[in-house]
């Protein structure tokens, strides 16, 4: 396979010493450290936890199955053109939906999606990009204004080595005023992610201890010594894990301190989790196992994909939309087609259909590729006419300014001069 990198006469490196991998500017080195801990808390192991996985799921997915177009404006006219090759093989592994898709894992956990440009056409516009591990790029940005290293000059790396800025192509989350790099997610909200592993790795010792949490196990008689105590311990945690029955002489007593996981509100800590991780993304909590109330619980499931799409979604394809249409010639740019994603019953989407070809809207045919059929043979479905003009109806547009229409019954607002005169 073609190396995308021998462009610049050198090949990736591994990233397993502390001096070749580098960490972005504005993330943060974790350290190992138990999983619960927010120090603790990188992307790989945010994702053990079910919200942070549902939501980026969420997200890459229904940003990738989302359609795009492209076109040219030229004044207020738009043109529809066939996509660029950029976004026809962008990468070298994987289709279009792929290569959105890793991006959008980027944005969601990390907060930047950093893309090298490997091949450009002979005008020098990108065919295609291949997006980088955000973990391996730094980039400097804190100089004083104005050189190199500064806001408007950035320096990029990646595993040390540096790349040049015309071959990086940096889509943010959200970022600070006189800085590239954007906010990590999983940085800023460590704590929330790290209370929902702690609640979940809670459930996983209670049901690996039988459902019986600590107890206390308690010689009468005799003195035990640290050693003891530790072989005793193991050989009872052993046997309440593995649900056998604990026998022991006259001597001992165990009294196990039985808490359920309703009294220690695991349950309500997961949705208070999952609520939270919702609201980081503008996610519907009960998409990724929050909770919802209010009048929200009430409203429909297209009304709240609609939601989801302008709450969510929205922010994530025009950033995506605008930084792409950049790389294109001038005039050039891509649109999600984000009506895709509402899926309506039959009924209403064909009353649809019916009020856009009534009106002139749409076209038959442009209706029949909606549901992917056929055009009709001989053009007979390329007209746009209005159906009560093209059935012969007399339609009379309205005047302009105060005079009476076709209709007796319809007149329009006269102004204050017309008024007077």
């Amino acid at each position: 396979m073609r190396n995308p990198f021998r462009r610049w006469g050198w090949t990736r490196r591994g990233a397993d010493t502390p001096e070749q991998r580098r960490i972005g500017v504005g993330d943060v080195s974790w350290p190992v450290d138990d999983l619960a801990s927010p120090a603790a808390v990188s992307v790989e192991g945010a994702v053990r936890l079910a919200p942070v996985f549902a939501a980026g799921r969420l997200l890459s997915q229904s940003v990738a199955s989302t359609p795009i177009k492209q076109y040219r404006k030229v004044g207020e006219t738009r043109t529809r053109l066939p996509l660029a090759p950029l976004f026809q093989r962008p990468s070298a592994q994987g289709t279009i939906d792929d290569w959105l898709g890793r991006a959008m894992l980027s944005l969601v956990y990390r907060g930047n999606a950093v893309g090298l440009v490997t091949e450009r056409d002979w005008l020098e516009y990108p065919t295609r990009i291949e997006w980088l591990n955000p973990a391996d790029v730094s980039v400097q940005d804190t100089n004083a204004l104005g050189t190199r290293g500064s806001f408007t000059d950035p320096v990029w790396s990646y595993c040390g080595v540096e790349l040049p800025s015309e071959d990086v192509v940096h889509i943010p989350w959200m970022t600070y005023p006189g800085r590239v790099w954007g906010l990590s997610p999983m940085a800023a909200f460590a704590v929330t992610v790290s209370t929902g592993l702690a609640a979940q790795k809670f459930l996983d010792d209670y049901f690996r201890s039988g459902g019986t949490p600590p107890g206390r196990f308690r010689n009468t008689q005799q003195t035990v010594d640290q050693q003891q105590a530790t072989v005793i311990k193991r050989r009872l945690v052993q046997a309440i894990r593995s649900h056998e029955p604990i026998v022991f002489g006259k001597d001992w007593e165990y009294d196990p301190i039985t808490v359920s996981v309703q009294e220690a509100q695991f349950v309500e800590v997961a949705r208070l989790g999952a609520t939270q991780i919702a609201s980081i993304y503008g996610i519907p909590p009960e998409k990724i196992g929050g909770e919802t109330g209010g009048s929200y619980t009430y409203s429909s499931p297209e009304q709240r994909q609609i939601e989801f799409i302008q709450d969510a979604l929205l922010p994530y394809l025009v950033k995506i939309e605008n930084h792409l249409s950049a790389l294109l010639p001038r005039g050039q740019y891509i649109k999600f087609n984000a009506d895709a994603l509402i899926r309506v019953d039959i009924l209403t989407r064909h009353t649809v259909y019916e009020k856009q070809r009534l009106i002139g809207k749409n076209s038959l045919d442009e209706i029949r590729a909606v549901e992917d059929e056929a055009p009709l043979p001989d053009g007979k479905g390329a007209d746009y006419t209005p159906l009560p003009i093209q059935a012969g109806a007399n339609v009379t547009v309205p005047q302009v300014r105060g005079h009476r229409t076709s209709d007796p019954g319809l007149h329009l607002i006269k102004t204050p001069r017309e008024s007077h005169g």
